[in-house]
């Protein structure tokens, strides 16, 4: 996920984030995760840079999950070097650890070791004012260190670009920190390099590349610098001209000429370890009665259940089970660890041996949380993606959504993690890659899938008579594949042990708690590719420290290898080809030039599809920018991809998606934009093609102001689309300034009929406003909210609470306006105090907010049934009614705590 977007929605006007990477700031014992971004600031005299640090307590996806924590310049006394951490393990394949340096601070952090953050630290070289193009490529420079001379500057650096973390001061238009690069920085700077490190390999010379001593192999693991048996180094050198790009094309289509199958030893393991720490050694289920394998992929589900874990990111328990697996791989084997992801509870560690390590590359992970409004990691699926030799791996480890009556929320969580999973490549000009896009897929997790229509007591006979075929048949997962609704593709050994849930923990014993779950495979593997061999397939009953057993599956994965005589003369006819081809224009045909979306929904996408078809001549395509616009469309289209590459003859589908969000829905509901844009395509060395996009939007509650709609007695579907804009573009105070218009409600309809259903319906429901609806129903609701009918309202709770809580998301204004965000704060432990800044709100605000407190009060008497507390819905309603009004940024974790007061006031006292 591209976490840049995120940073960019916080930056005043002029600032621009090149790129931003995810790393954990060290400081002692502590760990701290932290955003870095690269941001410029374009001056008349030129550009500056400096380095945005950011907290966050959830994959960053809009700016209202980051806060900022801190500005470093990138000036005279900048250093980024990096240094070894303790610890032969961290050593061995690690993540890279870096130390920046100023006159002021000295800060540690450790970045993901891969293709992003090679790219990260390439661009941080060409930040450094005095950087020169004509040195060697920054790729095989940033195992050196990154600094800027220091001759006499003109005036000096500000104090306050250097402060310790959290310390910044104020910044206009960021939340805390500089809202304008300092003028005074005029001092120019070069970068001092080792030239010992500098190299640069080619599809000529990557053959005569060797490899010999331990530090060097673990140098490459870092940077993924690998050795010629590598499709991923052909494909990715630094150097993105079309003729590279065609030879290294041209050298994937013909792979099969000189590669050849070898087979490597995976293990894949999952285990749902129910929030508990180690308790025992895992070499039973890790290491115990097998050869050691090439590869380990071991995943874990709800690592961490408490609160903090749900509504923040850091949990102990990452490094407890990280140590208690380092423990536990073979011990005739040495292992380095390429990567550790992890979601909230949900963890996936990958470990190769060490002689493999050379041929690992292009590492990169990425997470997708499904669980409440698409976003909250308590459920959803972290994944890793490699090159092994010439074979790219992607290994998936998910938990998806509980309850036997679930399988359709599961097969939606799998397809969410399956669209909206996507790794970056290091050739900017290729489209990220989704899951199915690799060689090998192993996908492992708490599936969740149950065992339905027979009930507990006939499933624990057929376990104890060891019939599994017949319990097999009833299988949800075999089911929902067999209809092809989820997995398509996919091979699942057979299953010859016992269903892995739900046990009381510390036993061997089925669930005697007064629930009495009945045992179920929710633990699996499956995979997907060619020369995939299944070994073994089992449950580890010796470990009891869960009420899952852990599960393991062992491979024999078929891994191309190069046969460099073989790759040499492709290599020859391929560079022949090459020159033929290079010197001529590219030119291409659009199957389809207009494009029209008709009654286009509040997030419901639609999707349109056209093919670029090539003609004689290799070409590189990609949207670009119309004069004066910031990008190559308007916010709720998407093309995928955006930009490509195609060899002659060949074509590619172009799918443009139409999504308004509540970034977008205001001004579509009010008329200010509609659907229309022309996207301009380019190709490289050819003409340009240009594409016509036009539709209607739907107008929807979602999106619209609160004062609008209380004016609107009628559904918003309902109104000509004249009065809609009228309403919608009529300033907030109106109904304080003396004008009213006639017969307003006190809050909106729409607002009125969801809580009212909850109310009805759902006040003894468990875990509402946690657990995630369908987005099938989703789409009902809103549609019976936007038409008036509500009597055909028909949908789970869960799915109606989520509608709630996407409906206050959406608001422009949110219910406690941002004109009185700060009051709030600061009166957050005073509830006299708290009821008056209530009692300033505009009218409808303050009856939206009094109204919301009563119900969440009428939930919390029924908390024995529902199991929710007022701090868990104060965390969720805090963050929705109180929003920072700097940027828009989200809550940094001192202001969240207070908003969560201020809601819980409301909610531990009667008005």
């Amino acid at each position: 996920m591209d976490q840049s977007v995120a940073i960019q929605e916080t930056l005043a006007e002029g600032e621009y984030c090149i790129i931003a990477v995810q790393g954990v700031l060290c400081e002692g014992e502590s760990r701290q995760s932290r955003l870095l971004g690269l941001v410029r600031h374009r001056r008349k005299r030129g550009q500056e840079h400096a380095l945005f640090m950011y907290m966050h307590r959830r994959m960053a996806i809009t700016g209202d999950d980051v806060s900022l924590d801190q500005i470093v310049p990138v000036s005279r006394d900048f250093t980024l070097e990096e240094v070894s951490p303790e610890g032969e393990l961290y050593i061995l394949g690690s993540d890279v650890t870096v130390r920046l340096d100023t006159e002021e601070l000295s800060l540690v952090f450790q970045l993901p070791f891969g293709s992003h953050t090679r790219m990260f630290l390439q661009e941080v070289a060409r930040a450094c004012p005095g950087f020169d193009p004509a040195t060697p490529d920054p790729e095989f420079l940033w195992l050196s260190q990154y600094r800027c001379t220091r001759p006499e500057p003109e005036q000096p650096t500000p104090l306050g670009w250097n402060s310790p973390p959290g310390t910044g001061p104020p910044c206009a238009g960021i939340g805390g920190g500089v809202s304008d690069f300092d003028d005074s920085r005029s001092d120019k700077t070069g970068l001092l390099v080792d030239p010992s490190s500098c190299g640069q390999d080619t599809p000529d010379n990557l053959l005569t590349r060797q490899n010999k001593s331990k530090y060097e192999i673990t140098d490459m693991v870092r940077s993924s610098t690998i050795t010629v048996s590598d499709k991923a180094h052909i494909l990715s050198m630094q150097k993105f001209g079309l003729r590279d790009t065609i030879v290294k094309s041209r050298l994937v289509q013909k792979e099969e000429d000189y590669t050849y199958i070898q087979n490597f030893r995976f293990f894949v393991g999952t285990y749902n370890v129910n929030g508990q720490s180690p308790k025992e050694g895992l070499r039973p289920w890790l290491s115990h009665g097998i050869p050691a394998p090439d590869v380990y992929c071991v995943g874990f589900q709800e690592l961490d259940l408490s609160k903090e874990a749900f509504f923040f990111h850091d949990t102990p328990k990452e490094e407890e089970w990280f140590k208690a697996v380092s423990e536990g791989l073979h011990p005739d084997a040495k292992y380095a660890k390429v990567k550790l992801i992890r979601l909230v509870g949900i963890m996936l560690l990958l470990y190769v041996r060490h002689e493999h390590a050379a041929h690992i590359s292009e590492v990169e992970a990425e997470t997708v949380g499904t669980g409440i409004m698409g976003r909250m990691g308590n459920k959803g699926g972290v994944a890793i993606r490699f090159q092994f030799h010439n074979t790219s791996i992607c290994v998936v480890n998910s938990h998806l959504a509980a309850h036997t009556e679930e399988y359709e929320r599961r097969n939606q969580d799998y397809k969410d993690i399956c669209s909206r999973m996507q790794f970056c490549q290091i050739d900017p000009g290729l489209p990220p890659l989704t899951i199915s896009k690799h060689d090998v897929i192993l996908w492992l997790g708490d599936l969740n899938y149950r065992i339905e229509e027979l009930d507990v007591e006939t499933v624990k006979n057929l376990i104890e008579e060891e019939d599994f075929q017949t319990l097999y048949a009833y299988d949800q997962l075999k089911t929902q594949m067999a209809t092809k609704a989820v997995f398509e593709g996919f091979i699942e050994g057979e299953l010859t042990f016992q269903p892995t849930y739900k046990y009381d923990t510390g036993s061997d014993d089925w669930d005697t708690s007064e629930k009495c779950r009945a045992p179920a495979w929710c633990d699996r593997v499956l995979w997907k590719g060619k020369n995939i061999t299944q070994l073994s397939y089992q449950s580890h009953m010796a470990l009891k420290t869960s009420d899952h057993k852990p599960v393991s599956s062992v491979f024999d994965i078929g891994v191309k290898m190069v046969n460099e005589e073989r790759y040499r003369k492709t290599l020859e006819i391929v560079h022949s080809l090459d020159k033929m081809e290079n010197a001529n224009i590219p030119s291409v045909s659009l199957s389809k030039r207009e494009f029209c979306f008709q009654n286009v929904k509040y997030m419901q996408l639609q999707v349109q599809s056209f093919t670029i078809q090539n003609g004689q001549v290799p070409c590189q395509f990609e949207f670009i920018n119309k004069p004066d616009e910031k990008s190559y469309c308007k916010q709720w289209l998407n093309a995928n991809p955006s930009r490509g590459f195609l060899l002659p003859d060949s074509a590619i589908e172009i799918e443009l998606e139409l999504f308004v969000n509540k970034t977008t829905a205001t001004k579509l509901n009010s008329g200010e934009d509609k659907i229309e844009d022309i996207l301009v395509l380019h190709l490289d060395r050819g003409e340009d093609y240009f594409l016509s996009v036009s539709g209607n939007y739907l107008p929807s509650c979602f999106g619209s102001p609160i004062h609008t709609l209380c004016y609107m007695r009628e559904p918003i579907l309902d109104l000509p689309l004249e009065t809609i804009r009228e309403l919608t573009l009529m300033p907030l105070q109106t109904e304080d300034d003396g004008v009213q218009l006639e017969n307003p409600l006190g809050i909106p309809k729409e607002l009125w009929m969801m809580v009212d259903y909850l109310y009805q319906n759902a006040v003894q429901q468990e875990d509402l406003f946690q657990q995630p609806g369908l987005r099938s129903e989703f789409e009902h609701i809103r549609d019976c909210l936007d038409t008036g009918m509500i009597e055909t309202l028909s949908a789970s709770n869960h799915s109606v609470a989520e509608a709630l809580l996407l409906f206050l998301e959406s608001l422009p204004e949110p219910v406690i306006c941002y004109n009185t965000y700060r009051n709030c704060l600061e009166c957050s432990g005073n509830y006299t105090a708290s009821k008056q800044v209530i009692s300033t709100l505009p009218t409808f605000h303050q009856n939206v907010f009094n109204y919301l407190m009563m119900f969440l009060r009428e939930l919390l008497k029924k908390s024995a049934k529902n199991h929710l507390d007022a701090n868990i819905l104060a965390s969720i309603f805090g963050s929705l009614l109180l929003r920072n009004p700097a940027g828009h940024q989200k809550l940094d974790t001192a202001e969240k705590k207070k908003a969560q007061e201020f809601i819980h006031l409301f909610l531990c006292n009667s008005p």
